[in-house]
């Protein structure tokens, strides 16, 4: 049976049907397996923003004025390297990400909280720095 709507209950299926879970040890197991996929997509986020951003020192102006960023972007072949593992990273990030996206829709509201608590701790974890360079640029602005 498919659930329409919110249910707390330590009976899921998850993505998969042979991923079921009836006790409360499998389904803790598949809640810390939400959580940590959860902290693992922030990684992979933070891991492609520091691709795109090495090697690249006209991005920390391209932060500043993003209508130039065009103009601003440094070299490198269609296929540099640093394109591709941009890329590479890009597609597991997706695929990941849809699929935790499939995961909430299996409607278990414990599922539901491990992933948001999962994408919390990554985010404090590996993305929050990110934020704290950009805001750091463009606080640096002097526009008065």
């Amino acid at each position: 049976m498919m659930h329409m709507t919110f249910y707390w209950s330590r009976q899921v299926t998850l993505l998969f049907s042979s991923w079921r879970t009836d006790s409360w040890p499998s389904y803790a197991l598949t809640l810390l397996a939400c959580v940590l996929a959860s902290v693992f997509y922030q990684y992979l986020e933070h891991a492609r923003y520091t691709v795109r951003r090495s090697g690249n020192p006209a991005a920390v102006k391209a932060a500043e004025e993003p209508l130039l960023s065009q103009a601003n972007r440094s070299g490198g072949g269609k296929w540099s390297g640093r394109k591709i593992a941009g890329g590479v990273l890009f597609g597991l990030s997706s695929g990941l990400g849809y699929l935790l996206m499939l995961a909430i829709m299996s409607f278990n509201g414990g599922v539901f909280v491990a992933i948001v608590l999962g994408l919390v701790v990554g985010y404090l974890g590996f993305r929050s720095e990110d934020d704290d360079e950009i805001a750091g640029v463009n606080s640096t602005c002097a526009c008065a």
